[in-house]
């Protein structure tokens, strides 16, 4: 009925448990063969999935130490048939994802298996390694400080384990190439996704970017000197959600007096009030150890969904800016945004995609309407007993924190080994000092120490350890259970988060395997979730008790609801980001097309002789046909990426400024981006044929060449790449749709 219903997650498993079975009944006979005859059995078995599932059974037997469950030869088949395997933690996903990797392979396919991480890229491919070799395949990984020719050899292999990132980065150099022999990536052909959901919708709209250094220093600490001075109530306020920020009248004449007696709405004066608004922001919206951390003299954000760094992101230039003035740090470079893209967009350029994680249904719809994916939910190799309990939830932050401590110092007591998840490193970091008075003691896994997750996760299990982390979500690391421990792990959340699916990731640690295991959440009516999200309700009829606790159905369902609104509004965000980045993709699309021929064509050096003749015969007859034409392709090549620079520059200006005229006027901001980035667009190829015609007209020969850089022909002097993360109070579409949420509680009232 589910799949009649075409219900999420109804994928038919029977054909996958046959084959399966089936290749059950041929591993007798793979045992017998040599290694040579078992890698020409996974051949032949390209076309029967049995055949394949057998040789690399047996492959993963011998290489590795570890013979594939049934449940994990169903996991391969579901990602080999282009779909995401659901597989609950501890299930063995990076075996059933090697085993598809090496199908792939076989079939002639070139296989991209995409991490959330250099650790796990690097590791799994070294791990995976002897299973490879045994199959014929070859294997191959990048990270972040691998090397031009260490990427190109590392992508030349049939399997390339890498994080995503560095993939979106290394075709944004790509992109940016003069000569075809400049490139790393090849043709993309199939990407399978580890931790599917947290690649695919949590990281689906962030942009990964490569700019060019300007001689832009920054802001200076001046404007963080005097934000600092403002009082809140009396020169700024900010919402209910603590999102947005704004000078009041006092605050205004404060910052004018402070700044000479300037008039700050003047209109030459809007430099100025946009740094102190975003410095405003910096200093009273972004919360250290919550948004980001200070390590090694920098500001190293923090990845909410999995609450650890995020390597190589960074805010918006002004605002990163402004947060290093507020830290006293020295401001990181800045430049101009050389060319962006989406994780969404990358991954849509693989025709075959698939992916494994623990918690794919609860982003189900969104797999299908951005990917076109389907769900196989792979059942357990030995039945889940965790006992889930109902939330605890509690009429205040304080009495909930009491209680929290309470149940972990009497399950430490009994030697039963905790595991608890906080919402930010400021949390986990006050529970672990409350812990400590209690005479607990603990080890804390978050941002500030996540280059030693993988042994703190290591030892979770052991008997009377008590480990406090932030998300779990890709740790890449199993909780094995230590000797003794026969109630299995607890796991106890401190609060829920604002996707369920991070709840069932936590749940998931305990339970492993078949272990034995508990899970149990804790809330407040106080927490950041409700009152952001569902600040209105209210708990009708149900009082707490003595030590703060509520029962009440309605209350309980105030919390699920606000985590409902939560999952929504990041929904339709992705679904309103994705409309405005649909038209950019296109239009970049078609300029890659042109430029691809220009790159590899004589294009070029043909615009230029019908532009002008004469000139490029005087060229011709003084450097010869070559010369000439490479450096026309290099002119061309040139003012095509200033182009594509410029034209981001303005949709980024556009969009931004177009949601205030639009809400204005009642208008549809998107029509209304739309109506002005068409037009704009269109004009890209003519302004850079014409803008590098004008330029090779002004060529002249310098000694034995062309002097390009007399024609203006000046790349920037270094490049570097970073992915943006969207500023903490919202882009303008956010705020937008957050008013009108806003606005329709209010006429509920």
């Amino acid at each position: 009925m589910r799949r009649l219903l075409q219900r999420p997650g109804s994928v038919d498993l029977a054909p996958y448990a046959a084959v399966a079975a089936e290749a059950g009944e041929r591993e007798e006979r793979m045992r017998g063969l040599t290694d040579a005859e078992l890698a020409q059995a996974a051949r032949d078995g390209r076309d029967d999935p049995a055949e394949l599932c057998a040789a690399a059974r047996e492959a993963a037997r011998r290489a590795l130490g570890e013979r594939p469950y049934d449940v994990q030869l169903q996991g391969t088949l579901a990602l080999l048939a282009g779909q995401v395997a659901e597989m609950a933690t501890g299930e063995g996903k990076t075996l059933s994802g090697a085993l598809a990797a090496a199908g792939y392979a076989l079939r002639g396919k070139r296989v991209h298996v995409l991490s959330v991480n250099d650790y796990l890229a690097r590791r799994d491919a070294e791990w995976m390694g002897p299973f490879y070799a045994l199959m014929g395949v070859s294997v191959g990984w990048v990270v972040q400080e691998s090397t031009p020719d260490e990427r190109r050899a590392a992508y030349g292999a049939d399997v390339t384990y890498a994080p995503v990132s560095e993939v979106g980065f290394d075709l944004l150099r790509d992109r940016l190439a003069t000569s075809p022999d400049d490139g790393v990536l090849p043709e993309p052909g199939v990407a399978l996704i580890d931790e599917a959901d947290s690649v695919l919708v949590d990281e689906a709209m962030v942009p990964l970017v490569l700019a060019g250094a300007d001689d832009d220093a920054g802001s200076g600490p001046g404007y963080a000197e005097l934000v600092r001075r403002l009082r809140p109530g009396l020169h700024y306020t900010t919402d209910d959600e603590a999102r947005n920020v704004q000078l009041t009248q006092a605050g205004a004449r404060e910052v004018e007096r402070a700044l000479g007696g300037i008039d700050l709405y003047a209109p030459e004066r809007l430099d100025t009030l946009t740094a102190v608004n975003v410095a405003l922001h910096a200093e009273t919206l972004l919360r250290r150890d919550v948004d980001y951390i200070v390590r090694d003299g920098a500001v190293k954000l923090i990845n909410a969904s999995r609450g650890r760094v995020a390597l190589l992101q960074r805010w918006p230039d002004g605002l990163q800016a402004a947060v290093e003035a507020k830290e006293a740090l020295e401001a990181s470079p800045s430049g101009e945004i050389l060319d962006s893209i989406t994780v969404q967009e990358l991954i849509g350029r693989y025709p075959v995609r698939c992916g494994m994680t623990g918690t794919a249904l609860g982003v189900a719809g969104q797999l299908r309407e951005f990917y076109g994916l389907e769900i196989a939910v792979i059942p357990p190799n030995r039945p889940c007993v965790r006992v889930d309990e109902p939330d605890r939830l509690y009429a205040t932050a304080v009495d909930k924190d009491v209680a929290i401590v309470e149940e972990i110092v009497a399950a430490h007591a009994t030697g039963r080994p905790v595991l608890v998840g906080t919402l930010d490193v400021a949390e986990s970091e006050r529970l672990a000092q409350r812990l400590r008075r209690a005479g607990v003691d603990c080890v804390v896994l978050n941002a500030k120490n996540d280059a030693e997750e993988a042994a703190i996760i290591a030892r979770a299990g052991e008997r009377g350890a008590v480990t406090v982390s932030t998300q779990m979500a890709g740790r890449g690391t199993d909780i094995r259970l230590g000797e003794g421990v026969t109630e299995g792990l607890l796991v106890i959340g401190t609060g829920r988060h604002h996707s369920r699916r991070l709840d069932d990731q936590l749940r998931g640690r305990a339970g492993r395997q078949g272990d034995p295991g508990r899970s149990v959440f804790f809330a407040s009516l106080e927490d950041e979730l409700v009152t952001r999200y569902a600040p209105d309700e209210k708990a009708r009829g149900a009082s707490p008790d003595d030590e703060g606790r509520i029962d009440g159905k309605g209350a309980h369902w105030i919390v699920g609801h606000a985590q409902r609104v939560a999952e929504g509004v990041d929904l339709e965000i992705h679904r309103n980001t994705w409309r405005y980045h649909h038209l950019i993709n296109l239009q970049r699309r078609d300029l890659l097309a042109a430029r691809d021929r220009v790159l590899t064509g004589d294009d070029a050096d043909t615009l230029m002789a019908e532009r002008h003749p004469s000139h490029h015969a005087e060229l011709v007859a003084a450097v010869g046909e070559r010369a000439v034409a490479d450096a026309a392709r290099r002119l061309l090549l040139f003012h095509m990426d200033r182009c594509w620079a410029e034209h981001l520059a303005y949709l980024a200006d556009l969009r931004e400024g177009i949601h205030l005229r639009s809400l204005g006027r009642g208008l549809d901001p998107l029509i209304e981006f739309n109506s002005e980035a068409v037009p704009a667009g269109k004009r890209l190829l003519p302004d850079a044929r014409d803008r590098a015609a004008e330029a090779f007209a002004a060529l002249t020969v310098d000694g034995d060449g062309l002097d390009l850089a007399a024609a203006g022909v000046k790349r920037p002097s270094s490049t570097w790449t970073y992915v943006v993360s969207d500023n903490p109070f919202g882009s303008l579409d956010q705020r937008a749709l957050r008013g009108l949420i806003s606005m329709v509680r209010s006429r509920r009232r």
